[in-house]
């Protein structure tokens, strides 16, 4: 495969652009790779500078379920900016927006729009903060809500003490207010509740895992999560930004039955286009400036094009037989690669929940952050590479999620099992 374009660019790069990139995992560096910079996207497919194609299951990390430039959400768009990119005042598209993810989701009675799934997430956190009177949250290893201060942290080391700062840049006073529990554990929560007790405003949770790879919630977990928070009156965030509109309409919280108290979304509810929310029910969000003294604030929240992109993006999701066909189609592939592996004597772990699955280079379960840090990582990369020659594009790293959209055919999932076959044989 020729790259030479992609690398002039990397080299360029370097030298305005800390570590070549505008976030971490493009630069390929767990695969042992230099990066390849994309031109453009069309349907399931995407181009890089060097003219090659591949089959993508990136998706932008998440948001084109649809697949790239699906010609209703590009002429809206385009009919968008005919009226102007950003006002930094209030517009019908936001009301619009915002009541058709009141409509989906179940735990959303009112919602804010912001810029990132970041700024959803400190957010949600501050209100909750707010809200309970309350300075410590609760999450779990290899779940990650974003890069604010707070969720930064990594466990301390006893299973009751406070967190310790994950980056350099964050102040241990702050970390100190965050605990960190073991996902699909709720023993490991129930200790750190009882050891803190009345001092946790939130435990913020992926109900699907999708940082680590693609973790589902063990049967009950959820559930267990749901009871703690009501006994103890904590606030139990759903982080949907990945799983929203991913695996159901309804997001998570559709599939497994749990409402949280809040919930925080991106990706898909913009089509492409930046945009984050965070909501829950109307006595918490009733505290958000200006009808309330938590204050968060954003010039870009509820940018026009991105809530255009977001509410046509919308529509097509509620097409009849659209998650049905999703599934099918993802099923049919996370099936057919870890087939392809047991076939090639390759050990492999397989997930999916939805449209999203990964293939854990693992002989054991995953079902936690320390279960998937056991993959055979080296192997991983090998895998990548291998199939990027094949023409398909996966995420650089173990640890992360792998999509499928409306726009993958049967025959480009037939393609891309075909070329695992070959790749898990090299290994």
């Amino acid at each position: 495969m020729n790259n030479t374009r992609s690398t002039q660019l990397f080299q360029q790069a370097l030298q305005s652009i800390p570590g070549g990139v505008n976030s971490p995992v493009r630069a390929f560096r767990s695969v042992g790779s230099d990066p390849l910079f994309i031109k453009r996207g069309a349907g399931s497919s995407i181009y890089d500078e060097d003219g090659n194609a591949f089959i993508d299951y990136v998706g932008s990390w998440g948001p084109m379920i649809l697949g790239h430039c699906h010609p209703k959400v590009v002429a809206a768009v385009k009919a968008a900016v005919d009226s102007g990119c950003s006002f930094g005042a209030p517009t019908e598209l936001e009301v619009t927006l915002a009541e058709m993810v009141v409509a989906a989701v179940p735990s959303v009675e009112m919602v804010r729009m912001v810029s990132s799934g970041t700024e959803a997430t400190m957010s949600a956190i501050r209100l909750a903060r707010g809200y309970t009177g309350r300075d410590n949250i609760l999450k779990f290893s290899g779940c990650y809500h974003g890069h604010s201060d707070a969720l930064l942290v990594k466990a301390g080391s006893g299973l009751a003490t406070f967190g310790v700062p994950d980056s350099p840049g964050v102040p241990a006073d702050f970390a100190k207010h965050t605990l960190t529990a073991t996902y699909n554990d709720l023993a490991s929560v129930r200790k750190l509740v009882a050891a803190n007790s009345g001092s946790i405003a939130c435990i913020i949770v992926e109900p699907v895992a999708g940082n680590m790879g693609t973790v589902p919630p063990n049967e009950g977990f959820l559930e267990g999560l749901r009871g703690i928070c009501s006994e103890e009156g904590i606030v139990l965030i759903f982080d949907e930004v990945m799983s929203g509109f991913r695996v159901a309409y309804g997001g998570a919280q559709e599939v497994y039955g749990v409402t949280p108290d809040m919930t925080t979304l991106g990706k898909i509810i913009g089509g492409g286009l930046p945009v984050g929310a965070f909501g829950g029910k109307k006595e918490i969000m009733a505290l958000l400036s200006p009808a309330g003294g938590v204050y968060q604030a954003g010039t870009l929240s509820g940018n026009p094009l991105a809530m255009t992109a977001g509410i046509e993006t919308l529509k097509l999701l509620q097409e009849d037989g659209f998650y049905q066909r999703l599934e099918e189609k993802s099923a049919f592939v996370a099936d057919g690669i870890a087939k392809a592996a047991k076939d090639a004597g390759f050990p492999l772990y397989s997930t999916r929940v939805g449209s999203m699955f990964c293939a854990f280079f693992s002989k054991s379960p995953v079902y936690d952050w320390n279960s998937a840090a056991l993959c055979d990582t080296k192997a991983f990369a090998t895998y990548f590479r291998a199939m990027l020659e094949e023409g398909v594009y996966l995420a650089p790293s173990q640890f992360e999620t792998a999509f499928v959209g409306i726009s993958h055919s049967f025959e480009e999932l037939e393609r891309t099992i075909a070329a695992a076959s070959r790749c898990f044989k090299l290994l």
